[in-house]
């Protein structure tokens, strides 16, 4: 681990991040160049006291996962990443899946979304962030592990995952779902996380085998819409917008509905309902 070098760069980067990139108010008293210790802090999810020894040269050696956070938090490029993990003594994470390491790019436009239901998916379906209108639509999306951070294994082996959809759209789900699956099984190859979960639920789930073997490509909701059921707030129809990460392993999906409907005027009671709970 070189201290020296880590708290260097970790200073350098702070400094060159402005309020405007991570979706934080300037503020007309705001000295500091860049971002505050205490800022980057919260951002990664961490105390500013850790952060602040890092940057000192002191402290322990983070762990992968805090190193994540910061590569994250911290708005990262995958050179960058790898770079921080190198100064920190570790091995660099692989590059086949981006895995929970959001594009910088996206994480600007996520950070400028703050008051729309809106949330960043990874290969396999996985949430890797969620803005807070999100998780008062869908829930917390976030604290699953393992496989179930998926919500296409989620799908198909725990029926209280469709809970949050319209009874009568679970079968185009079930076919939208197996239908992305493959497309990362096609992009991933053997061996992979996408071929592992299909493998496994083909073991679990008499409907996912039926799916899988139908072989279906790019199936889609007519028009991106996609229709949600909130316990409080009953049907949303709402327009799903998705855009892409270059290298189509992540995506950001965001919620509207057409104004003067009542779908849209739900939207503006998320925030006085509340987060959703889990499985609701």
């Amino acid at each position: 681990m070189d201290r020296a070098q880590l708290a260097d760069f970790l200073r350098t980067r702070r400094e060159a991040l402005q309020p405007e990139d991570v979706g934080l108010p300037r503020g007309p008293r705001r000295r500091t160049r860049g971002l505050r210790r205490e800022e980057v802090a919260a951002l990664c999810g961490m105390s500013a006291d850790y952060y602040g020894r890092l940057e000192q040269q002191r402290g322990p050696q983070p762990s992968e996962p805090m190193l994540g956070a910061i590569a994250q938090g911290m708005r990262l490029s995958l050179d960058e990443r790898d770079h921080l993990f190198r100064l920190a003594g570790h091995n660099t994470p692989g590059r086949l899946l981006r895995g929970g390491h959001i594009a910088p790019g996206m994480m600007r436009i996520f950070d400028r979304l703050q008051d729309t239901p809106a949330q960043v998916i990874g290969p396999l379906s996985e949430t890797l962030a969620q803005t807070r209108p999100a998780v008062a639509l869908f829930g917390d999306e976030m604290r699953f592990t393992g496989p179930e951070r998926s919500i296409v294994y989620r799908w198909f082996t725990d029926p209280r995952a469709r809970r949050a959809y319209p009874e009568e759209d679970h079968p185009l789900h079930g076919r939208v779902f197996t239908s992305n699956l493959r497309n990362a099984f096609s992009r991933q190859g053997r061996g992979s996380e996408a071929h592992r979960m299909a493998e496994r639920l083909l073991e679990l789930s008499e409907e996912f085998a039926e799916l899988w073997s139908a072989h279906e490509i790019g199936v889609s909701r007519p028009d991106d819409r996609k229709r949600v059921l909130h316990p409080d707030l009953g049907v949303l129809d709402l327009h799903c917008q998705v855009l892409y990460a270059p290298d189509q392993a992540q995506a950001l999906l965001v919620y509207t509905a057409s104004p003067g409907t009542e779908s849209h005027e739900k939207l503006q009671l998320l925030a006085a309902v509340g987060d959703r709970p889990p499985y609701a």
